[in-house]
């Protein structure tokens, strides 16, 4: 193990406390019962970085310890007066600790008595177990090595071979017994709700989850009749929990149950065996047909509708017209055109691109437009003078934003497709409207190989969420998606805090819904599948769908950029 400089020693009233490890630029997790005397002062020292003096630190989450040796959540999350030049600490996967065929060396760092600087203690785990559905128990990996003692609790457990973070040490054996116990990551995220995003799954863990809440779904609309307790206990394996003493009142309440209540590594297994069982019955009480292998991804041919402030009055907008296909850019048309001529040229303008897409490609309209114009309903405007279907459900239709077509955003955002290009779905990141996470942490997660869909409870102008809207734009992320009447729409004095009301929240319905139309769509096909939701939307009063909004950003379909800056920038072009 390489020597980490994430390591940290606490310290309550000038004394050595105990240990605890980087999890992001300012924050700490250690052990609750090592900052029990966090009244007398706290501080942490990073001591792989030799001279660095302590930080004071505060306690700012906590996992409801109560004080004894066995109780739980013993976890407490400590804010750092300043950010650290420090590469924070990498968690595992939660089934990465216990070895398939044989167990995996595991290395802590504590600060027992003597050894102020700090020492190693190698362990093992052998069962992957939870004890009391809370810890799972260390054994030393040979005998005569460095017993935990006093000063390790709070210290990160790494796998010896990768340095990461599976656990967190919490007590050790009793005296004579080289052995210990980890609270595994897993179980931290329960009780700090921000480590969620830190701590990675399996792709086949994730895709399971998400394929268990489409199945759900899909058979609450069908009207499909089962037992959720006998599904349940089907799916079920011996370490488990048994279902609760009142049943499930529903199929929901079950999935709920499968998905939130489950730790350990074999709860992975039992979401998939329950969505096996979910999937099995639909297809033999309805008759349910296999669903089909996904299409190819569409070879796109978009049509380019780029917008700007033409600097000669709000009342002017700069307008380019491009299409794509055969690897070349063919340029349509330019001018400055008035406010209430925009539409009928834009519509005139379409019309004429479709002249140089190759028969039969898949079209796509996408608009390049100001960040302050992004939530433009540019896909409910009229198709043409004498059809009023909108836009958007008539063609595939998205919007990007014209900043992000420099060079260096292209490159990334290329980079982040070609990984794209072999998922299963888009996974979406929530960014709710009551409490959503640091910026700084967004851009974290985004910046992260798996982020595809950033998916936001609010319009852009929503001023608690506008920085991270910013944030998602220039992290970038490939995907963003939102309601234009998402909760907090409006000026910023009239935004309301969901979490002081008990009406439900439309942003929250929306993420919901999102989530659950979307984790099996290949990122490439969005701008089809969102096509059909407008259409449905369409067609239906009160759809959920009615009002969204598609930022998709995959450069490889603009093919042969071009410099748009001289028109973007001058005052009258």
């Amino acid at each position: 193990m390489n020597s980490a400089e994430w390591h940290a020693r606490i310290e309550c009233g000038g004394e050595v406390a105990g240990a605890g490890f980087l999890v992001s630029p300012n924050k700490v997790l250690t052990c609750a019962h090592v900052v029990k005397r966090a009244d007398a002062g706290l501080a942490v020292t990073f001591t792989e970085r030799p001279g660095s003096p302590a930080v004071p630190a505060r306690v700012v989450a906590h996992g409801g310890w109560a004080g004894g040796d066995t109780d739980p959540g013993d976890l407490a999350v400590l804010e750092l007066e300043r950010d650290m030049p420090i590469a924070p600490a990498a968690l595992a996967p939660v089934d990465t600790a216990h070895g398939v065929t044989a167990p995996r060396k595991l290395v802590v760092y504590g600060f027992p008595v003597g050894f102020d600087e700090g020492t190693l203690a190698e362990y093992r785990i052998t069962a992957p177990q939870l004890i009391n559905r809370e810890w799972i128990q260390l054994e030393a990996w040979q005998q005569g090595g460095q017993p935990l003692a006093p000063g390790f609790s709070g210290s990160a457990v790494t796998l010896v071979d990768t340095g990461e973070v599976v656990g967190m040490v919490t007590a050790e054996g009793a005296p004579g017994v080289r052995n210990g116990r980890m609270m595994p990551t897993e179980v931290m995220v329960r009780y700090w709700p921000d480590l969620e995003g830190l701590v990675p799954t399996s792709d086949h863990a994730s895709a399971d989850r998400a394929r268990l809440r489409a199945l759900v779904e899909r058979a609450v609309r069908t009207g499909l009749e089962c037992d959720p307790v006998r599904l349940y206990t089907a799916a079920a394996d011996r370490f488990d929990p048994p279902p609760p003493e009142e049943g499930f009142d529903s199929l929901w309440s079950a999935a709920l149950f499968v998905l939130c209540e489950l730790d350990g590594p074999g709860a992975a297994g039992t979401v998939a065996r329950f969505a096996d069982h979910v999937e099995a019955r639909l297809q033999t009480l309805f008759r349910a047909p296999t669903p089909a292998e996904p299409e190819a991804a569409p070879d796109w041919s978009p049509i380019l509708v780029e917008l700007a402030h033409s600097g000669a009055g709000d009342d002017l907008v700069r307008v380019e017209v491009s299409a794509y296909s055969g690897g070349h850019r063919h340029p349509v048309d330019s001018d400055t055109v008035p406010q209430n001529r925009l539409r009928a040229f834009v519509q005139d303008r379409i019309e004429a691109a479709f002249r140089h897409l190759t028969p039969g490609a898949d079209e796509l309209i996408a608009f390049a437009l100001p960040r302050d114009w992004l939530d433009w309903p540019v896909d409910r405007w009229e198709s043409a003078p004498d059809d009023a279907t909108p836009l958007g459900c008539l063609y595939p239709l998205v919007v990007t934003d014209h900043a992000r077509r420099k060079t260096s955003t292209r490159h990334v955002l290329t980079r982040a497709w070609n990984r794209l290009d072999s998922s299963p779905g888009a996974r979406v990141h929530r960014v709710e409207c009551s409490g959503p996470e640091e910026p700084g942490r967004l851009r974290l997660r985004l910046r992260k190989p798996d982020a595809c869909l950033a998916g936001f409870a609010t319009a852009p102008a929503a001023a608690r969420t506008r920085p991270h809207f910013d944030t998602s734009l220039t992290a970038p992320a490939p995907v963003i998606i939102w309601s234009r009447s998402g909760c907090g729409t409006g000026r910023a004095d009239q935004e309301t805090d969901c979490s002081d009301t008990t009406a439900p929240c439309t942003g929250k319905s929306f993420l919901d819904e999102l989530d659950a139309h979307v984790a099996h769509v290949p990122p490439a096909e969005l701008p089809r599948h969102i096509l059909a939701l407008r259409e449905e939307a369409d067609a239906e009063d009160g759809h959920w769908a009615r009002d969204i909004q598609l930022l998709w950003d995959d450069p490889r379909c603009f093919t042969d950029p071009h410099d748009t800056t001289a028109h973007v920038r001058s005052p009258v072009a």
